[in-house]
C-alpha cells in the first residue's frame, strides 16, 4: 500500500508544547519526551520542532479521524532515568495512546519497556540500536539502525579516504557509541581493513588527550569516533593539539550546529553520517524546509527536525489507516507502512519494525555541513 503525508505549508496559530493541563475532550493525546535540556539539549529540541511543526499542520487542516492531536511534551533533560519517569506520566497520568521519542538510544530503551508493557505504540525519531525495537512489537523508528550505518562508514572509510588503518574511539556509557563501534568495526575488517587501536571515553569527559597520544602513536590513517556532537568536537580540538592530522570521522550523533560552535577550526574536514541533507531534497522535503523555516524564524532544519516531523506523520497515517486510536490497532497499523512518503525518503517499516533507508555523509566544510554521498540499503 502507497500512503502519501500531507503537508501544509501554512502552521496553526496555536502551540501544543508542554501542556500540563487535563485532557481535552475529544483530542488524541499523544506524548513526546526528549532532550530539550543537558548535554544533548540540540537533539531533543531539533526532533521537537519538528514534531510540533507536523502537529500544527495535522490540526490545521483537520486532525486524525476528525480529532485534533494534543501534544503533550516532557523534557528528560538528558539525564539517565527520566525517561522512564517522565514516560510513566504520559501514560499514566495524562493518557497518552501514544509515544514520540527519543533521539538517544539509551534513553529509548528506558522508555520502551514501559510503552511495550502498556501496549502503547512508541516511534522513536532517530535511536539507531537495534535493541531498541528488539524491546517488542509496539516499538517502531523512522530511521535507520546502526548494523547499516556502522557498514555505510566502513565503507566510507575504505573507499573514499582510502585508510586502511583505522583507529576506533568509543563512549562507553552510551549504548548507541557501543554499537556504532561495533558494526564499524566489524564491516571495516570484513572490507579488509585494520583496526589499529580501540580505546574507550566516558561521555562528558574534558581531556581526551592521554587516549589520542596512544592513538596517534598506533599511525592510523583515520579515527572513527562514534559519540555525541560535544565530544566529538573537543575529541577534534585535541587531536590537533596532539598533532594527530588524520580524518575523523563519526555517525548521525554527530550532527548539530554545536560540533561547529565548539570545534570551529579543528573539525573543519571531519566527516559523519547521517539521515537527511536539505540540500539535496525531494519536493516534499523542499516544502518542509520551507515551512520549517518560517516557523522557526528562518532556521534550516537538520535530519533530528526532519525525522521528529516524519515520526508524528508517520504516526498519524497509521490512526487514520487503523480508523481508531486503540494502540493494538494501531500498532498494527504502523507494522504495516509501506512507501510512505515522508520528508527523510521513501518510509517502509520491516518485520522488525525499522525503517528501511538511506543514509548520507555530510563533510564539515566553511562551518557548515556539506552533502558527500548517499548510501542505499
Amino acid at each position: 500500500m502507497k500512503c502519501t503525508l500531507l503537508f501544509l505549508t501554512t502552521a496553526a496559530a496555536f502551540s501544543l508544547v508542554g501542556c500540563k493541563d487535563a485532557n481535552t475532550a475529544g483530542d488524541i493525546i499523544v506524548g513526546e519526551y526528549a532532550s530539550l535540556t543537558g548535554k544533548e539539549a540540540t537533539f531533543g529540541t531539533s526532533s521537537h520542532e519538528g514534531t510540533m511543526l507536523a502537529v500544527e499542520e495535522i490540526n490545521a487542516a483537520g486532525g486524525v479521524l476528525g480529532k485534533k492531536i494534543k501534544l503533550i511534551t516532557e523534557d528528560n533533560q538528558s539525564k539517565a532515568g527520566e525517561s522512564a519517569t517522565v514516560v510513566n506520566k504520559l501514560i499514566s497520568k495524562d493518557g497518552a495512546v501514544a509515544i514520540l521519542g527519543e533521539v538517544a538510544s539509551s534513553r529509548s530503551l528506558e522508555a520502551a519497556p514501559i510503552c511495550q508493557s502498556n501496549s502503547i505504540p512508541m516511534i522513536s525519531p532517530s535511536s539507531t540500536n537495534p535493541k531498541v525495537t528488539e524491546t517488542g512489537n509496539f516499538i517502531f523508528r523512522v530511521c535507520f539502525i546502526d548494523p547499516f550505518q556502522g557498514t555505510v562508514m566502513a565503507n566510507f572509510a575504505t573507499k573514499t579516504l582510502k585508510a586502511k588503518k583505522v583507529a576506533v574511539f568509543t563512549d562507553v556509557k552510551s549504548d548507541y557509541s557501543k554499537g556504532l563501534a561495533k558494526f564499524f568495526k566489524e564491516g571495516f575488517v570484513k572490507a579488509g581493513g585494520q583496526i589499529v587501536s580501540e580505546l574507550d571515553f566516558n561521555g562528558g569527559d574534558k581531556d581526551f588527550k592521554g587516549q589520542l597520544t596512544t592513538i596517534k602513536g598506533a599511525s592510523p590513517d583515520a579515527v572513527f569516533v562514534p559519540g555525541y556532537y560535544t565530544d566529538a568536537a573537543l575529541i577534534c580540538i585535541q587531536a590537533k593539539e596532539i598533532g594527530l592530522n588524520v580524518p575523523l570521522f563519526g555517525g548521525d550523533g554527530w550532527e548539530s550546529e554545536k560540533l561547529t560552535e565548539i570545534g570551529k577550526d579543528a573539525v573543519e574536514g571531519t566527516y559523519f553520517s547521517t539521515h537527511y541533507a536539505p540540500d539535496v531534497a525531494s519536493d516534499l522535503s523542499k516544502k518542509f524546509v520551507a515551512a520549517y523555516k518560517a516557523r522557526y524564524n528562518g532556521k534550516l532544519p537538520d535530519a533530528m527536525a526532519a525525522l521528529g516531523y516524519d515520526s508524528a506523520m508517520m504516526l498519524a497515517d497509521g490512526i487514520k489507516r487503523a480508523g481508531s486510536s486503540d494502540g493494538a490497532k494501531v500498532r498494527d497499523a504502523l507494522a504495516a507502512t509501506k512507501d510512505l512518503d515522508a520528508v527523510t525518503g521513501k518510509l517502509t517499516i520491516n518485520e522488525k519494525r525499522d525503517a528501511v533507508k538511506s543514509a548520507v555523509i555530510l563533510k564539515v566544510e566553511g562551518g557548515k555541513f556539506k552533502f558527500v554521498e548517499t548510501v542505499n540499503p
